[in-house]
């Protein structure tokens, strides 16, 4: 039996930051994880460049059932204390759109970075936890078949989105046995899939365009891409965050235009137009097509009435969509739901009724923007 000041379970982004703070506090730590190495889901966000951080990463920006609950930890720690942490280990970055930073090299340097952040921890990885418990002040973790014991223990061991990578809702079943309540974890960030008539906009597939798409008060303002099983791109991901099923969507094909009034001078300055060649001075050609079909807007701009005209351009601006369901955990980058932040301490996010039990990272009942 060896004894730690911590231990962690999980090696993912949370986990090694975890050590890393405690290790700069020369705190003796312990992290483990089940997989082949640390900071497998690191190596492959940002499309392997690590989209490590937002400048805009501001606690409306993360969804809970307490949508407080994040304040403290983004009040105290922002997205410039991590960039500082970036450059000094001289990683290079650019900013793209919306705030979001990746690195010009590879999401690699994250993960190296986070490790040697993590000091002299002890780190143990293809390590599976068979027991943990709590006994004379102290948690004790059996795995690998060796035991360790330590005054604190935090949980990091994520949600069960994208279990190919050995996702799991192994922090859920800590939590209820140690009397913790967990919201319903469900897909987010996650792909949309159609049924029914909208199977026809199936044909479209891979087809990409500019959207602004909303889900009840929620509009998000980025590309929606059409898949051969429905709907994905950044602004579908953003709004699966608050669909729920049953939820229609609207999708406004012409972002920043009247699109009635778009159609009427159209037909005003050149009458003789298709309506399938007026989308396509705005839209895809695929999808001006498959558009101008649906709103059964065949032949010359001059064909059409007004109200004709009027009533295509409302429903470009709010097309509806009831999406059947999403991709599943299997697609879905992240999960809502998690450990119910009731039973945490919102500063230290230690269960309220065992401080030395800490839950973080998305095992918890917070989840950001994409």
């Amino acid at each position: 039996m060896t004894s730690f000041d911590v231990i962690i379970l999980g090696g993912g982004a949370a986990g090694l930051m975890c050590a890393a703070r405690a290790d700069s506090r020369g705190k003796r730590v312990l992290l483990i994880d089940h997989a082949e190495a640390v900071g497998k889901k690191i190596l492959i966000s940002g499309g392997g460049r690590c989209n490590f951080t937002n400048v805009n990463a501001h606690a409306d920006r993360f969804l809970s059932k307490n949508p407080h609950f994040a304040k403290s930890a983004l009040g105290r720690y922002s997205p410039q204390d991590f960039i500082a942490e970036v450059d000094g280990f001289h990683i290079a970055w650019h900013e793209k759109t919306l705030g979001q930073l990746f690195c010009d090299g590879s999401a690699r340097q994250i993960v190296d970075m986070l490790v040697s952040m993590a000091g002299s921890s002890e780190i143990r990885t293809c390590v599976t936890v068979s027991e943990v418990a709590h006994r004379d002040g102290l948690f004790h973790v059996t795995a690998g078949g060796n035991q360790a014991v330590a005054p604190s223990l935090v949980i990091a061991t994520g949600g069960p989105s994208i279990p190919k990578m050995g996702a799991t809702g192994f922090a859920y079943d800590i939590a209820r046995q140690f009397g913790l309540k967990v919201i319903q974890p469900r897909p987010a960030l996650v792909p949309l899939t159609l049924g029914g008539e909208e199977l026809m906009f199936r044909d479209l597939s891979g087809v990409a365009a500019p959207t602004r798409v909303r889900c009840g008060k929620t509009v998000f303002e980025e590309a929606s891409l059409f898949t051969h099983r429905g709907l994905s791109g950044p602004a579908i991901l953003q709004i699966s965050s608050y669909w729920r099923h049953g939820d229609s969507i609207g999708i406004d094909f012409l972002p920043g235009e009247n699109a009635a009034a778009m159609l009427l001078a159209a037909k005003r300055a050149s009458p003789r137009q298709s309506v399938r060649k007026t989308l396509g001075s705005h839209l895809p050609d695929r999808l001006a097509d498959a558009l101008a079909t649906r709103l059964n807007l065949g032949g010359n701009l001059a064909d059409q009435p007004d109200r004709a005209l009027s009533a295509a351009g409302a429903r470009l601006s709010d097309w509806s969509f009831t999406p059947s369901g999403t991709e599943g955990f299997a697609k879905a980058e992240v999960t809502i739901g998690g450990v119910d932040t009731d039973g945490l301490d919102q500063r230290t996010l230690a269960a309220k009724h065992l401080p030395g039990l800490h839950f973080i990272g998305e095992a918890v009942d917070v989840t950001g923007w994409l």
